[in-house]
Formats: structure tokens, sequence, C-alpha cells
């Protein structure tokens, strides 16, 4: 008990009274050697716990918490400051259809959709905006894209991650094409900054989502909205969906956008479709990790360009340890385009007893594969395809583990593994990364992916509307 008193004595006490030997207290008398003396460890364990009351003083607890969010602050500097993309921002601007001039005395009609999806992965992101660019496509009007957003703050940078990240990039580093304002006919999309020039809040009409059919094939989406905007003559219309999202998450999980696939898929918002060129300079600074047989495969941005002998493998970790058992929970099936019938890989989980142990190992098998597991996967793949002899991986797993993958693979006669974490990539490159992997999965020869996954589906579509055969397109 006297100990704990000197400890609050010297947590109150003023300066000069710091080294008062009324705070040296001995321990207990039941701690002493029968001669009165103190045991020789128990002088040293006082000795250390006394160390430390003298060491924090109130004034250096105090301090020291003062300094807390300097530390992190200078923690979170050190991961760097990333790029602003002002060179970019300023080619959108200059995009040649942002005249406002020319674009009055056109009446060019164009269409808005503030809603978008925000806050979440570019995959998420990319998927809505190419729907909702079909539609304005398909309703004869400009579709208005937006910055890649990932806040709202007032702030150029947010913190994710112990990091800084960009609260906003916009789209141009991501994708070229239409969708982001390149060339196609008719009716160009133009920027949301662009909108805001020549769309004035007064002259805008806006029209709600709110009886917009939901639960039905895409195509009845489709449809429906063309119907709804073929006699509104106004020129700028802003489509209200805060009552009722125009594309949910649950449609994009469903096989609902299948009947859309022959509509978009030869319309330009696919057939037109393009990674930017940031994402294309990444590409082509990593030949060496990519091996391609000829350079002129990582130019050719047709079906001719493909990097052969590699197999694109995405292969999600981390957070798919609690998502995977979710899905099985759920009864999920794959996502959207994933599960087009023409793909040669189907899921089918009806011949299990739901939440059997066989039940859950078939969900776990195709969302989150052992080494093993893959090993025999991809020999599998590598049987219809024996010109297969490399592996690039798409993934956040961590290194060690794809060390033993590598290794596993290696003793199974594969050539080499290359992984996401292999890239080399400038301040600009590493915040579209998702991108490059994606690029560096279309021009594959084989795409193996996991067919819950958003960024798989998309990159299937991708291939698929790009002319490359569909049993390139492999699932885990």
């Amino acid at each position: 008990m006297e100990l704990w008193r000197g400890i609050a004595r010297r947590l109150s006490d003023s300066p000069d009274r710091r080294h008062s030997e009324e705070d040296y207290e001995l321990l207990p008398n039941e701690s002493t050697r029968a001669d009165g003396l103190p045991h020789v460890g128990t002088r040293r364990r006082r000795s250390r716990l006394q160390a430390c009351v003298h060491f924090w003083t109130l004034r250096r607890i105090l301090i020291f918490l003062a300094l807390i969010p300097f530390l992190l602050a200078f923690g979170v500097l050190l991961s760097g400051i990333p790029p602003s993309y002002n060179d970019i921002r300023e080619f959108e601007r200059h995009l040649p259809q942002h005249n406002t001039t020319q674009a009055l005395e056109e009446h060019t009609r164009y269409i808005r959709f503030p809603g978008h999806v925000w806050g979440h992965g570019l995959n998420n992101v990319l998927q809505e905006a190419l729907l909702l660019h079909y539609l304005a496509f398909k309703s004869n009007r400009s579709y208005v894209f937006e910055d890649y957003v990932w806040s709202h703050l007032p702030f150029p940078y947010t913190i994710y991650d112990f990091a800084l990240r960009p609260v906003r990039i916009p789209l141009n580093a991501f994708i070229s094409g239409p969708t982001a304002g390149g060339p196609m006919e008719p009716n160009l999309a133009v920027s949301a900054e662009f909108w805001e020039s020549v769309c004035p809040p007064d002259r805008r009409r806006i029209i709600s989502s709110k009886d917009a059919p939901s639960h039905v094939q895409g195509s009845v989406i489709i449809d429906w909205w063309v119907a709804r905007l073929k006699d509104v003559l106004d020129e700028c219309v802003e489509i209200d969906s805060g009552e009722k999202v125009i594309f949910d998450f649950p449609f994009f999980t469903s096989d609902r956008i299948i009947s859309l696939w022959d509509g978009i898929s030869k319309s330009p918002v696919l057939a037109d479709y393009l990674w930017s060129p940031l994402v294309h300079s990444a590409v082509l600074r990593n030949f060496p990790t990519l091996q391609p047989a000829s350079a002129k495969a990582l130019f050719d941005v047709s079906s001719n360009g493909t990097l052969e002998g590699l197999v694109a493998v995405h292969l999600r970790r981390g957070d798919y340890r609690r998502h995977c058992p979710r899905l099985a929970g759920w009864r999920s099936l794959y996502n959207g385009i994933a599960q087009h019938p023409d793909l040669p890989d189907k899921f089918d989980p009806s011949p299990y007893k739901f939440k059997s142990d066989a039940y859950n190992d078939y969900y776990m098998l195709h969302c989150l594969p052992t080494v093993e597991q893959l090993v025999e996967r991809l020999r599998a793949v590598r049987k219809d395809r024996p010109r297969l002899r490399r592996v690039y991986v798409l993934t956040n797993a961590w290194g060690w583990w794809l060390n033993g993958l590598k290794a596993a693979l290696q003793r199974d006669g594969w050539d080499d593994l290359k992984s996401s974490y292999d890239l080399e990539l400038d301040s600009e490159q590493r915040y579209v990364a998702m991108a490059v992997d994606m690029a560096i999965a279309e021009k594959a020869e084989v795409f193996v992916g996991n067919g819950f996954s958003s960024l798989s589906s998309n990159i299937v579509m991708l291939r698929m509307a790009k002319g490359l055969h569909v049993s390139s397109n492999r699932f885990l």
C-alpha cells in the first residue's frame, strides 16, 4: 500500500520534491530475509519499478500525450503526398466537346446521375458508370462522367490504411474511351465540371427514379428509361435517384445484367472501351515482369494483343476470409456477367445441403481456395491450354503466402509466378494500380477469376467485348 502512495505522490508532487527520500519505500516485510534485509531479487524488482515511477512524471505523461497527434501525423506523411493529377484534369478540360458556346448553339442534350456510387472500390464504380452511360447512349443524350470519388471531405486528401489518399481522382486517370469523353458517335460524354458551366441550376430538369422498375431484367430497366426520356425536350436532365437506385447492388450480383449483353457489348460503351494512357504506361513499364513474346503485344489493344503463355489469376484474400462464409450464408451465386451461359465454368451449390460441411467447402473452394486447391485448378486449366507457362496473380495476399504458392506451382511445372507486388509503379500509377492489374489480366492468354468479385466479372466482360474467346475466361 505504501508503494502506491509513493507513486501517487510522484505524480502530484512539485519538481523540488521529486527526489524526496519519502518516495523510496521498502516492499512489505514478507519480502525481507530473516536478518531484516530485503532479498536481492526484491531489491531489483523494486528498483526497476521505482525507476519507472521516477521517469513517468505527470509532466512527461502530459508531454507524451500532447505529442501523439504529431507522431501519428508524421507516420502518415512518411507514406508520401499523393499526386494531384492536375495534368489529367487539364486534359479533360480541353476535350473538344467542352466548348460552351458550341454546346449551346447545337442544343446538345445531357443527362447526369449525381447519385452515382462513391466511396467504394473502382469496380463497383466502373460497372455502374458503364451501364449509366449505356442508358444515356440509348436515350440519345450525352453522358456526364464523374470523378472517382473516395470521400466528400473538403480537403484534397483523406486518411486510409494509415496513409494519405486522394479524395477524388479524375476518371481519365483510370479509363479512356467513350465513357471518359473519348470519341463516339453521337453524343460525346462530358465531365461534371463542364456540366456545371453549361447546365446551371436554372436550366436543369430533375427527374426522379422512384417510379422506375426494379427487380426486373436489365433490358426492361433500359427500355423504361428510354421511353421516359423520349419526350423530355430539356437539354439538361438530372436524375434524382435518392429514393431508388437505378442499378443497385443486388442487380449486379444477379444474372439480370445478361439481358443487356448483346446491346451493350456492341455499343461504343464497351466496343471502344480503353484503359487510360497512364494505365498503359504502367503496363509498358513492366514489360520485364510480363515477359511478352513480342513488345507489339503490349501496344496492341485488340484481341490480337494477348500475352501468350500467361494465365492471370485473381486471388482475393484478406477480407474474403470473412466475406466468403457470408456469401455461403446468403446463398450467393456468381457476380453478374460471370453467370453468362456461354462461359465454361458454372457455379451450382444446389446438390449440397444448405450449411452442411460439403456446402461450405464448395463455396470456399471457389471463393477462397487453398494453395493445394489452386495448384490442382491451374493444372486443369493448363491441360486445356498446354502453352501456358507463367502465372500472374492479381492479389492482396500476404507475401509469405504468395511465396508458398509460387514454390508449389514451380514444383508442378510452372516457370514462374509474378504478382501485383512485383510491378514497378510511380506515384501516379500507384493509385490506379487496380486498373493496371486489370489491364494485364485483360491481355493474358487465359484469365482465371473469382466469380463472386466485381473485379473478375468486369475483366471477363471486357475480354468478351474485346472478342477473346469465352473459353479463355475461367473461374476458380
